[in-house]
């Protein structure tokens, strides 16, 4: 019987151990971002030119079922204040969608699949098949996003620096409401600490489904076993093994809408708590070869793939918590002060590094945040069942979306 509470403490310690990593993580980050230059120092900078040539971008669009975002989405791309590129546009499913007037650009190629797709990845490869010309590097879009008119500009420097893969910045393209303020906290939360605090390190920044820029022989080498959803886990888990660093473009920004109310809010999360789950092995993959390689940029890449969503280590903690009680009391004020250091962490990086209005202000509604994942999780099995679309309403050109922001 001793032996057995032995190993029940080593198996909770260890536990214990992974959650408190988990928590404290971001605090030291936060910590070192401040040691080397903090917000005041462009840590883009201490990367060299390598070559002096203007790359040559295809951005893919991939829309499904859905076409009323295309038009903004290629408008902000006609005003880049860079020549060259191509948009290729992947109208999956599209029925009666006409666009002459897209059409009437060379810069602009429309593609309608003749038998539905129903994958990004599939649309990806049905763009690839169909390029004019082969491009330097791709780009991956949703159908809501907008580009910032130096987008490709900005973008074109990191690739004359030497990388192969370059996720860009994402910015909410609406906010002025709660919930998609809120979607908004998460995206500038984990933005900071799983893209730009790890460029300004030098290690390699976690990619998004969106805004990722990839040499276009370096694609080719991506080999998806399945074409059904985690489209950023399963990229992310091979580009990391592929490349040196996977780098951040904070200056290459993107525009994505948020989530607007509850429902669609529960919906994405459930999706996203799913896509964790069926993904682990890849992101415990990454981190085993960082171990076996030695490259702390793996490892801590296939870490913080395998974090659990917030809800399931807030849960984690709780549980932590009331087993202390019985364990060891004293360690209940151990995570106490754990949980104190996470909180003040997460308000300061909010206040810091808001790069848009009114986030501060929304941090008070975060337990909104925490309901809409409790429920996402009761409703898990929902996503193994179908896709959960994001559903998208916020139709803004680049124009209106920059003019707001100067007001």
């Amino acid at each position: 019987m001793e032996v057995i509470l032995q190993i029940l403490k080593f198996l909770f310690y260890s536990f214990s151990a992974v959650v408190a990593f988990y928590f404290l993580l971001p605090v030291a980050l936060f910590i070192l971002h401040y040691i080397f230059g903090g917000d005041k120092k462009n840590y883009a900078d201490r990367y060299k030119k390598v070559n002096d040539h203007s790359y040559n971008f295809a951005a893919i669009i991939t829309a499904h079922q859905d076409t009323r975002f295309i038009a903004p989405f290629v408008d902000s791309f006609l005003k880049q204040h860079y020549p060259h590129f191509t948009v290729y546009v992947v109208a999956d499913d599209c029925e009666n969608y006409h666009p002459e007037l897209l059409l009437q650009n060379e810069k602009i190629v429309v593609l309608q699949p003749e038998v539905a797709l129903h994958s990004k990845i599939k649309s990806i490869q049905f763009a690839i098949n169909n390029f004019i010309q082969a491009p330097d590097v791709l780009i991956i879009f949703d159908s809501d996003n907008l580009v910032h008119p130096d987008y490709l500009k900005n973008l074109n420097q990191y690739f004359q620096k030497g990388f192969k893969a370059v996720q860009t910045h994402m910015l909410s393209k609406n906010i002025h409401n709660t919930y998609a303020r809120l979607d908004s906290i998460g995206h500038i939360y984990y933005t900071f600490y799983e893209r730009q605090v790890k460029m300004q390190l030098g290690l390699s920044s976690a990619i998004l489904g969106l805004g990722i820029a990839l040499d276009f022989d370096l694609y080719k080498e991506i080999n998806y076993q399945a074409v059904i959803g985690g489209f950023d886990k399963k990229l992310q888990s091979q580009l990391a093994r592929k490349v040196k660093q996977i780098a951040f473009a904070q200056d290459a920004i993107v525009y994505d809408e948020k989530v607007e109310d509850a429902a669609v809010m529960e919906k994405q999360r459930t999706r996203w708590i799913y896509s964790y789950f069926n993904h682990f092995n890849e992101s415990w993959l990454l981190m085993w070869t960082g171990l076996k390689n030695f490259n702390f940029g793996q490892l801590l890449l296939g870490a913080t793939m395998l974090r659990p969503p917030m809800i399931l280590l807030l849960l984690s903690c709780f549980v932590c918590l009331v087993i202390s009680l019985f364990v060891k009391p004293v360690l209940l004020f151990v995570w106490l002060l754990v949980l104190l250091l996470f909180v003040v962490n997460f308000i300061l990086t909010i206040a810091t590094q808001s790069h848009q209005k009114g986030m501060s202000h929304a941090i008070k509604h975060l337990p909104l945040l925490f309901l809409s994942q409790l429920k996402a999780l009761m409703k898990m099995k929902k996503a193994k069942q179908n896709f959960l679309k994001t559903e998208h309403k916020k139709i803004i050109y680049i124009d209106e979306l920059l003019k707001n922001e100067l007001t």
